[in-house]
């Protein structure tokens, strides 16, 4: 049993792509011809026996106007994948005396009726809609050459079709060949031979498709008036288009929770005297979230209700300096927020025996009923797991080596863990460790002399931001504490170990929080009122209530 491809052109000027699969899958044939004559000739070997050809192109037009009903019917389920059929009718100079997809079939003696039962038959293919059903996709590849793509964008494109079909098509040194052309296509008009022969491909799958699993087929329209035959529509696709709709619909509103999001987290980091690298954060993108919604596990779509059950809609990322602050900024936002989910990947890997992903996830409840995700983890973590995903998951491992490369990943897991661990023991031994006092003698205290001064007057205590020690910085001049024997003073008179007493920090706070309790506490209501303070004076406010008792 042959299994053809047609991907007809309207005419004979233009290149038709031929594609034959045997019984097992196998590409046997693969070419581009242009005439009537030529494509009988390549076709014949595989035609003399049992064959199924799928054609893409119609095969029977009757109405004068307007489109087929077999088009109109597809159009209604697949018009929101992009994938609707162009109308055909007889006003049409090229159906005007029949259709050349009869000719052909005539000429290879196949009947062309869906219901026949003969071993030499052919059936009306359309490679769009069925791509959508086949590779679960949200919206048809544009690898076709439509005004305003580019070269570059139409050959990933196409080469993404190229990257589905060879999972599920046995290929040879013909379709390498072909690959080599994409890859190293120059115009436009290169990639439009190679996408020939590529459509021809599916039509040929789909006729293999359509034989196997003829419960699994759709046929739109009928004999009498035009018909097209192509994988059904599953109900997971309608699920996951619907709610790739709703979720486009919630995009902008999601962009808006993101940064509120990250400007909560923020705050609360802020407050706590966190020390961290960065917090950035996100909408999942509509694309982003179209493929997740689309996945399937043998066969059964992971996602029954995308929209509940993505959790990562919008998400939040906290990175950190070492691996103890990952556990600090945990329970900071435990303690502020609701947690609804609390996940330790790098604890799960190493459970395991294995060295490899490593980070935190909370899952937070949002103020609107919604949910974002969290992720903390260290810059060394962070840096393994972006490597690693565009490495393993945006780019091709070829097979040969995908065991050494597992090899090296867990190599540089490991390196990495311990370089966590060496970071972690600088830090510690450094803390509390003896400073070269500034010069007190100078006028205005700048950061680097401040961050010097708090590591000896809080031996106890954590890092701080650099842009903190900045920003305290500032605030000390807007008291006129301008030299350090000034500030010396200052916290002289202060108690400390009544401020952490009466505060209970609940995780190791950093020297500049621990600054900026003492001179809350020294101050009072003027260090409120500081213009430097302006957008977090409630939250003071409510300190001085802890203070006092």
């Amino acid at each position: 049993m042959h299994y053809v491809g047609v991907d007809l052109a309207w005419g004979e000027r233009q290149r038709t792509g031929l594609a034959v699969l045997d019984d097992g899958g196998r590409l046997v044939h693969l070419s581009s011809v242009r005439t009537d004559e030529e494509i009988r000739d390549a076709l014949a070997p595989y035609v003399e026996g049992p064959c199924l050809a799928g054609i893409d192109a119609p095969l029977v037009v009757t109405n004068p106007t307007g489109s087929r009903p077999a088009e109109q019917q597809l159009n209604r389920d697949f018009r929101i994948f992009e994938a609707g059929a162009h109308p055909s009718n007889t006003g049409k100079p090229e159906f005007a005396d029949g259709t050349r997809g009869a000719r052909i079939c005539r000429l290879l003696r196949l009947d062309m009726d869906p219901r026949s039962g003969r071993e030499r038959r052919a059936i009306e293919v359309y490679p769009h809609p069925a791509t959508v059903v086949l590779f679960g996709l949200r919206k048809t590849l544009k690898y076709k050459n439509k005004t305003g793509r580019a070269l570059d964008s139409m050959r990933a494109e196409l080469l993404v079709l190229m990257d589905h079909l060879e999972r599920i098509v046995v290929t040879g040194p013909s379709w390498a060949a072909l690959r080599s052309d994409v890859e190293h296509a120059a115009r436009k008009s290169d990639l439009g031979r190679a996408e020939d022969q590529v459509d021809a491909v599916v039509c040929a799958y789909v006729a293999l498709f359509a034989d196997r699993w003829p419960e699994r087929v759709t046929t739109y329209g009928d004999l009498e008036s035009g018909y097209i035959v192509t994988p059904t529509l599953q109900p997971a696709h309608v699920v996951a288009r619907q709610a790739v709709e709703e979720y486009q619909h919630r995009y902008p509103a999601l962009v808006a929770a993101a940064e509120r999001q990250v400007a909560l987290v923020t705050t609360v980091l802020d407050e706590a005297g966190i020390n961290y690298l960065s917090v950035t954060g996100r909408a999942k993108s509509v694309e982003s979230f179209a493929t997740k919604a689309a996945r399937v596990a043998d066969g059964v779509p992971v996602y029954a209700d995308p929209l509940r059950e993505i959790t990562d809609q919008v998400g939040v990322r906290v990175i950190t300096y070492v691996r103890s602050d990952v556990a600090a900024v945990a329970e900071v936002l435990g303690a502020q927020l609701r947690v609804l989910d609390d996940r330790d990947l790098g604890e799960e890997t190493a459970s395991e025996g294995r060295f490899g992903y490593a980070s935190r996830h909370l899952l937070v409840e949002r103020e609107d009923g919604g949910v974002v995700q969290v992720q903390v983890r260290t810059v060394l973590q962070h840096a393994w797991a972006e490597f690693e995903h565009d490495i393993r998951y945006k780019g091709t491992v070829p097979e040969e080596h995908a065991r050494d490369f597992d090899r090296r990943f867990t190599l540089a897991a490991g390196l990495l863990e311990l370089a966590d661990q060496e970071f972690t023991t600088i830090r510690e031994r450094l803390r509390g460790g003896s400073v070269e006092e500034a010069d007190a003698s100078v006028d205005g205290i700048s950061p680097r002399e401040l961050a010097a001064y708090l590591a000896g007057q809080y031996a106890d205590a954590a890092w701080s931001r650099p842009d903190h020690y900045e920003w305290i910085a500032g605030l000390l001049g807007e008291l006129g504490l301008t030299t350090l024997a000034a500030l010396g003073e200052v916290l002289a008179g202060v108690d400390a170990d009544q401020i952490v007493e009466r505060m209970d920090y609940r995780y190791p706070p950093g020297a500049v929080r621990r600054l900026d309790d003492a001179l809350l506490s020294a101050y009072g209501e003027r260090y409120v009122e500081l213009p430097g303070n302006a957008h977090r004076r409630a939250l003071l406010r409510a300190r001085i209530g802890r203070m006092t008792g």
